[in-house]
């Protein structure tokens, strides 16, 4: 039940919550908007859609540490997160309790803050990732209604990513070392991430009756996170676990590059960066094709 009274010069709204408390909420200017205000907090609690007012004072530094604990993501999307979190989510909204982030504040904060300094691509990341952790407050009943939601922002549309014609698949692969000229051309006639094809190993790499690649749903890509050294892990996403089969050239191609590195555990191996396999099993070291290579080619 939620009742009114006269404070002063203005009226407030009186209820009480779920653990028997009074709380009290004040400063409205006449009798009948404390009155709306306290037909609505009974609608609300009938409905059982009521929020405790007290919950809204929760910080965004609060939430996004009890957030970050509960959520469990593959390392690399949660470095993704960490690094929006500190760099662009925290400096801007640290202190803010839930209850006072409002709607055109985020926009202003989405269009004139990340937009002034982050492609289009990037500054919807960061804000989705915002809206995630909102929605979330939502769900746990600390806030009403998520600022975020039907926000429009206009973002601009990314651009059609070009891609290499065979004669400069071609053109590429002559300007490089034959062994990262051939990481070129698998990667063109496979679509094979850059991940993939630096993790990539022979056990996975099928040149018989039925040639194909397996990317591993476990150790499939090369993974980089938090500036260690690389390590083997799975692709972007499960669907990712998948058979990519080989054109017959490209099976005589890999064949010959086999015979050129007969000792070696990794289809693409140099000497110029070295990475782990698995830290915890104790298994071998591997490398990986240099940055320059990774440049020259345009690989994701």
């Amino acid at each position: 039940m939620a009742w009114t009274e006269k404070h002063g010069n203005v009226w407030r709204v009186r209820y009480r919550l779920g653990d028997g408390a009074v709380y009290s909420e004040n400063g409205y200017a006449t009798e009948a908007s404390a009155e709306e205000r306290a037909l609505d907090v009974e609608s609300d609690q009938r409905r059982k859609q009521f929020v405790d007012p007290r919950l809204e004072k929760t910080t965004i530094d609060e939430w996004i540490r009890k957030w970050s604990d509960a959520h469990n993501v593959r390392p690399t999307t949660w470095s993704k997160y960490d690094s929006h979190l500190r760099t662009h989510i925290l400096p801007f909204w640290s202190g803010t309790a839930l209850g006072d982030i409002e709607r055109i504040e985020v926009k202003g904060w989405v269009n004139r803050t990340l937009r002034s300094k982050l492609a289009d691509k990037s500054a919807r990341d960061v804000f989705k990732l915002f809206s995630q952790i909102i929605g979330e407050a939502v769900d746990e009943k600390l806030i009403g209604s998520n600022p975020c939601r039907k926000l429009r922002i206009v973002f601009a549309d990314s651009p059609e990513r070009p891609h290499a014609t065979t004669d400069e698949v071609d053109a590429l692969a002559a300007r490089m070392h034959p062994d990262d000229g051939l990481l070129v051309i698998t990667a063109a006639y496979t679509g094979l991430r850059w991940g993939e094809l630096t993790g990539l190993q022979w056990i996975r790499t099928h040149l018989d009756s039925n040639p194909r690649i397996t990317v591993d749903p476990e150790f499939g890509a090369l993974h980089e996170i938090g500036g260690r050294k690389p390590t083997l892990g799975p692709p972007k996403t499960p669907s990712s676990a998948r058979d990519v089969h080989l054109p017959p050239f490209l099976v005589n191609e890999l064949l010959a590059h086999r015979e050129r590195n007969p000792d070696s555990r990794f289809v693409f191996p140099t000497r110029r960066a070295c990475f782990n396999v698995a830290p915890t099993s104790g298994r071998a070291l591997g490398c990986q094709p240099s940055l320059a290579t990774k440049r020259s080619a345009g690989l994701r």
